[in-house]
């Protein structure tokens, strides 16, 4: 069965060369050249694919789109089939990082969801052709290929069954409401990746999130997550450590169409989606409490808050004017002139991500 990873292990007796580890043009082997001969040719599978469709990117295809040898692509993946199953694996990856580089631990299931849901809408918006070679193109791919869209929704759907635990409504919800739900969502941007529509993707985050959470807390949540504003100033940079990210947009020319810098560079932490809640919460409610951070932010393990808030104190963004530390009163927390201008970055980077949408 094909590897995961796109690489079968070699055996002894083999010819030289096909251990993996591709000899140099001095004819000494360099541990490196396999993973850059490899990345050119899942960055090219990527972009043939996105061309052709599954059904008709050949090896011939990729090979002349990377500018590698066949007998190199055999060096390295056992067949087409698995060169093309590592290439949609390597989107996963990708996206799998920018979620992860939203910092959601902590977060009730509502905006963990939406904070997940965003990412995952944003890369996809940035990275077009990627998008579509995973949620379109996915679709006519081989078993393989379509059994690892299974395990995918499969993944997703487990993280939305969470919501029965929301309510008693919820609790009365059988699991297939989850797989249903993904399923929806999934069609949804299907439908509009196979459309390419000029519209964004993260213009469907009302509609998702309202669809998601109907049947787990009710129409009158369902209104509000509808009405709510896509959450814009959360926008994970590009993970060029991520081995996956790098495979499809550094070494094959896999580039990513209309990606932005981060606006909040010059701020000396990572702001995680979290971070960005408690800053404009304490923004919006100067004098608000621990406990009302934590409430209006969506985070409920006060640990977690007291040690967040207590960092940004130290960075000089955020300043406690209660008594909380010498009377046993409630903590009083206000922004700083430097938070101030932190989250008035956040605000203006938000306005502009609407206003393009």
């Amino acid at each position: 069965m094909a590897s995961r990873t796109g690489i079968r292990a070699r055996g002894a007796g083999q010819a030289p060369g096909a251990s993996g580890v591709l000899p140099g043009g001095d004819g000494i082997p360099h541990p490196h050249v396999a993973e850059i001969q490899r990345s050119r040719l899942l960055a090219a599978a990527v972009r043939v694919v996105e061309e052709l469709g599954y059904s008709q990117a050949t090896v011939a295809h990729i090979t002349h789109r990377a500018r590698v040898s066949r007998r190199t692509f055999y060096e390295l993946f056992a067949n087409r089939e698995e060169c093309l199953l590592a290439a949609l694996e390597s989107v996963v990856e990708s996206v799998r990082a920018e979620v992860a580089a939203v910092g959601l631990d902590g977060l009730v299931w509502r905006e963990r969801l939406r904070g997940g849901l965003w990412a995952i809408l944003s890369f996809f918006d940035r990275e077009p052709v990627l998008a579509r070679v995973c949620v379109v193109q996915a679709l006519r791919g081989s078993q393989a290929v379509l059994e690892r869209r299974e395990e995918i929704l499969a993944g997703l759907a487990v993280f939305v069954d969470e919501g029965r635990g929301e309510s008693r409504r919820g609790a009365e919800c059988p699991s297939l409401t989850a797989e249903g739900l993904v399923g929806a969502g999934f069609a949804l941007v299907y439908a509009r990746l196979l459309r390419r529509d000029s519209e964004p993707l993260t213009g469907l985050m009302g509609d998702l999130m309202g669809l998601i959470v109907l049947p787990y807390v009710g129409p009158a949540a369902a209104r509000k997550e509808h009405e709510r504003a896509a959450h814009g100033a959360v926008r994970p940079a590009a993970r060029k450590d991520t081995k996956a990210a790098a495979d499809l947009s550094d070494a094959g020319g896999v580039r990513g169409e209309g990606e932005h810098g981060d606006p909040l560079a010059g701020i000396p932490m990572r702001l995680t989606y979290r971070t960005i809640r408690v800053l404009e919460v304490i923004g919006a409610r100067p004098g608000v409490s621990n406990r009302g951070v934590g409430e209006h932010a969506g985070v409920s393990d006060q640990g977690q808050i007291s040690k967040l808030l207590a960092r940004l104190e130290r960075l000089g963004l955020a300043a406690n004017t209660g008594e909380g530390h010498l009377k046993g009163e409630p903590n009083a927390w206000t922004l700083t002139p430097t938070g101030e201008r932190v989250a008035q970055t956040i605000r203006i980077h938000t306005h502009d991500r609407e206003e393009a949408a």
